[in-house]
């Protein structure tokens, strides 16, 4: 797990009902218990706090430790920059205490007077892993200044030492760290302390996922993805409409492949139209259509592409052939179950539902949540790519680890809301993202996005009014 995995966990845990204030509780109580637990009690503690959650964390822990130790807090900086709620409500409870003391630290020169001769702990709650580069003042001065105690006092860092990885950082003799030691972290010892993360947050995709999926890269047109979709036939031309107006709102550009036919029945001026001459696909196509694929980020295909011979021919020569990530959808699945070979070396996301599974692999997904996130990884792995098992909870792995989204509803079971999905995965394909990343985003915008339109509309609703409902989801994501 990765320090990444701390903010997604953090507001997904939000999400389920774990608020920050628990998570904040728990953090500092075991910061208090391992130091009881390495080095007793009736201590004489020093506990440095800066103005973010590792400060919070820091007073908590003071209040736990109060109770069977004598406990000051150094509040280094301002207490008005104290920033979230939860560190600013464990400090103004640590202000009524008569038996923790306080002293306000403001500027370096305080600091750098401090004696802390007879403390048998030092606690360093300054930063978290979120800072970047060498600490400033009059952090850096209270990082300099505990270290001067190294191997006099005990000195503890909270989830990591302040400063790290930069030159300047705190010599601890341990840190504790929250839930799961983190891939990053080397050279200083840790004990992880469990703070209430429920077993859920190994799997669930959450806004937390979301947040980090809808970064944007840039501020000129194309930076933010450009996108290539291919599908149509005689029969259909709504399905790949579908993907292209989910996509719309997601990416800077949108190239719609169809064949003519059925192109001339799209009007939309978000689209970018490149019909191609016939019916439906076939080889013709071929050199055109993967022409086109050199401008992209990403591509889809598959939507509304119909089961002919030669476009069943075509799609398996098209992914055969095609260098970009790839969302393999609706009846490109079919296309490619013929010839699973024809993904060998691809970067892709195939979004298949149980009966597609079924043709894809050869067996069906039953039995429980679990089972069936077991098959889908072991077939993910057989394929090296991503599969998003489409269902009541939809199911994604990359063949290593395994996701499951519980946003949409019944209402979603009608005509559309698959090419929606399909749209929305090559849009965070194009954004840069991985391909299980992007499969379980998408799902979970789809979901949420479905769940919008059944607050406002009720359980009857079309895949149009889904895709509609896209900047909405997103919205609500980036505001949570």
């Amino acid at each position: 797990m990765k320090i990444e995995d701390v903010y997604i966990w953090d507001i997904n845990a939000k999400w389920l009902g774990i608020s920050p204030f628990q998570l904040m509780e728990n953090a500092g109580a075991g910061v208090a218990r391992a130091i009881e637990e390495k080095f007793g009690k009736g201590l004489k503690v020093a506990i440095f706090c800066g103005t973010g959650n590792n400060g919070g964390d820091g007073f908590v822990a003071a209040r736990h430790l109060s109770f069977e130790n004598d406990v000051t807090v150094f509040l280094v900086g301002d207490e008005i920059k104290i920033r979230s709620e939860e560190a600013k409500h464990n400090w103004e409870i640590l202000k009524k205490l008569d038996f923790v003391k306080i002293k306000i630290l403001k500027d370096s020169s305080q600091v750098k007077a401090l004696n802390l001769e007879g403390y048998d702990v030092i606690v360093d709650a300054l930063l978290g892993a979120g800072t970047k580069g060498e600490p400033r003042e009059p952090i850096r001065s209270a990082i300099e200044k505990i270290n001067e105690y190294s191997g006099k006092a005990k000195i503890v860092s909270v989830d990591l030492p302040s400063g790290y990885p930069s030159k300047v950082q705190v010599k601890c003799d341990f840190a504790v760290t929250f839930q799961w030691d983190k891939e990053e972290f080397e050279g200083f010892e840790r004990i992880v302390a469990k703070i209430g993360y429920p077993k859920e947050l190994h799997h669930l995709v959450g806004p937390g996922d979301a947040k980090f999926a809808l970064r944007k890269k840039g501020e000129h047109k194309g930076q933010n993805g450009r996108l290539l979709i291919i599908g149509g036939s005689e029969d259909y031309f709504g399905a790949p409409y579908l993907a292209a107006k989910a996509t719309s709102y997601l990416v800077d550009l949108v190239y719609l492949v169809m064949p003519e036919y059925s192109a001339k029945r799209i009007t939309d001026p978000d689209m970018i139209l490149r019909p191609v001459e016939g019916k439906n696909f076939t080889r013709e196509n071929l050199e055109e259509v993967l022409a086109l694929t050199e401008k992209v980020d990403a591509v889809i295909i598959g939507p509304g592409i119909g089961l002919k011979d030669e476009t069943r021919e075509f799609v398996r020569e098209f992914v055969k052939r095609c260098e970009k990530p790839l969302v393999i959808d609706a009846d490109g699945l079919k296309a490619i179950a013929e010839d699973l070979s024809a993904l060998n070396g691809k970067t892709f996301v195939l979004t298949p539902h149980a009966g597609e599974f079924k043709t894809l692999f050869g067996e069906k997904p039953e039995g429980s949540l679990k089972e069936k996130a077991e098959l889908v990884m072991k077939k993910a792995e057989e394929i090296n790519g991503v599969i998003l098992l489409k269902g009541v909870y939809d199911i994604i792995s990359d063949g290593k680890v395994w996701k499951y989204n519980k946003t949409g509803n019944r209402g979603m079971t009608t005509g559309g809301t698959g090419d929606v999905l399909a749209g929305i995965i090559g849009a965070l394909f194009a954004l840069g993202n991985s391909p299980l990343r992007a499969a379980s985003v998408g799902a979970f915008l789809n979901g949420l996005a479905g769940d919008m339109v059944k607050e406002e509309l009720g359980e009857n609703f079309t895949a149009l009014d889904v895709a509609r409902k896209v900047p909405n989801a997103v919205k609500w994501v980036l505001e949570f």
